[in-house]
């Protein structure tokens, strides 16, 4: 806590922690509610809440190859608030769309705001890297995390509240709200210029396929430059078959199987169940950080919280489901701290747009996978037990792989960096 307490003295860090939590949540209290609202209109088709999520992860398919060139060549507060502003305008046009009722249209827009998001997120970590020293980076992961298990705990819950007393209509319109809080909040932010711009001033003309691909390259050559890297990001990969899972996996398991005729209350008690896990483990794992190496919290965070999902699966019993979840939950926040707090130590200011331009892609490639595997597979082919243990292998055999493999990657990068200081000192 104290440590915490630290960090927020910085004000600018201040800031835009507060942008990102409430850009977040611009992000989730309208996209919960539609969701519900879909289930309501169309109970018979669960199709709809899946291309619902495609619309939250297909977008990055199709901007991968900008947002991360951007967050490096132009000025990245700028980015963060345009991208604000415009979503916020996009919000309200989903709102008329929704009003139109042409499905197409809404989730063209829905598209079209997802894709606007994708680029706040890289330039939003660059400046949080400029502005922090980098025995403060597992500290800012810890904070990053509890505003994960907030959202855990309280977006499900606010999305159908929202729902439920103010309509689809009013939950989109807090989206709209929240991203114009962020907006705000990002401009009044003081962002040191090496944060903003660290590869120096560029015109948005400057930016023409030639340099865009070209920068993209050096990205993808930097990462493979760099094995302890590389190992990192083949975990994005399964991280993101995991995030789309269980992005519908707790709502089709409350409908088909554990709670058909009340899975709309349920669907807030998995939520303060399962945010109540990540925001103690969030506690656990900032405490564990201090005292254990990071590639061992993150081998046992995954393999933990790999075979608590795949149990999950197996009762008929609502509360057993929600003690397996919970200790599932639990073991998250070790993975997400422990390579949150890594990744900034280990990746060149100059190249965190990039790096994060492909990693985001990667994850979201596999999301959106998983999430067109599930529209087509359930409940025809695949039963949802079997989508659990899937999810829950993966994280699994991630772990194991991690457990193998991080250790002498993770010694050979601090040779490589002590040498290359000794190298540099001798010019």
């Amino acid at each position: 806590m104290k440590k915490f307490a630290e960090i927020f003295r910085n004000r600018s860090f201040t800031k835009l922690f507060l942008a990102n939590f409430t850009s977040q949540m611009g992000s989730t209290i309208g996209l919960t509610a539609f969701m519900f609202f879909l289930l309501d209109r169309f109970s018979s088709q669960p199709v709809y809440a899946t291309i619902t999520e495609l619309m939250y992860s297909l977008p990055m398919l199709a901007v991968f190859f900008l947002i991360g060139v951007l967050a490096d060549r132009m000025d990245r507060q700028k980015i963060a608030v345009y991208c604000d502003w415009v979503s916020a305008g996009l919000s309200l046009l989903l709102i008329a769309a929704i009003y139109i009722g042409w499905m197409p249209f809404v989730f063209g827009v829905l598209f079209l705001r997802s894709a606007i998001q994708k680029f706040f997120f890289p330039a939003e970590h660059g400046m949080v890297q400029g502005i922090l020293q980098k025995e403060d980076y597992t500290t800012a992961a810890g904070l990053n995390q509890l505003v994960m298990s907030l959202f855990m705990l309280f977006g499900n819950g606010l999305g159908i509240l929202a729902y439920w007393s103010i309509g689809i209509y009013g939950a989109i319109l807090v989206d709209a709200l929240s991203f114009i809080v962020s907006a705000l909040l990002i401009h009044a932010t003081e962002v040191p210029k090496d944060a903003r711009l660290p590869n120096g001033a560029h015109k948005l003309s400057d930016l023409n396929i030639k340099m865009v691909f070209k920068d993209f390259q050096k990205g993808f050559k930097y990462v493979l430059s760099s094995k302890l890297l590389s190992a990192l990001i083949i975990g994005f990969f399964i991280f993101g078959i995991v995030n789309g899972g269980f992005s519908v996996m707790p709502i089709f398991i409350l409908k088909y199987k554990l709670a058909p005729d009340t899975y709309e209350e349920y669907s807030i008690v998995i939520g303060f169940v399962f945010g109540i896990g990540v925001l103690i483990g969030s506690f656990i794992a900032s405490l564990l950080a201090q005292k254990m190496k990071l590639y061992h919290l993150i081998s046992v965070g995954l393999i933990v919280a790999g075979s608590f999902t795949a149990f999950a699966s197996l009762p008929n019993n609502i509360v057993l489901y929600l003690a397996l979840l919970f200790v599932s939950a639990l073991a998250l926040p070790l993975i997400n701290i422990g390579i949150g707090g890594w990744l900034p130590s280990i990746i060149d200011p100059k190249m965190m747009g990039r790096v994060q331009g492909l990693i985001s892609p990667l994850n979201m490639l596999s999301h959106s996978l998983t999430l067109a595997f599930i529209a087509y597979s359930f409940p025809a082919i695949l039963s949802i037990e079997v989508l659990y243990w899937i999810v829950g292998g993966c994280l699994a055999i991630v772990g194991v792989f991690y457990m193998i493999v991080l250790p002498k990657l993770a010694e050979e990068n601090q040779t490589t960096v002590k040498e290359s200081a000794i190298q540099q000192g001798s010019l």
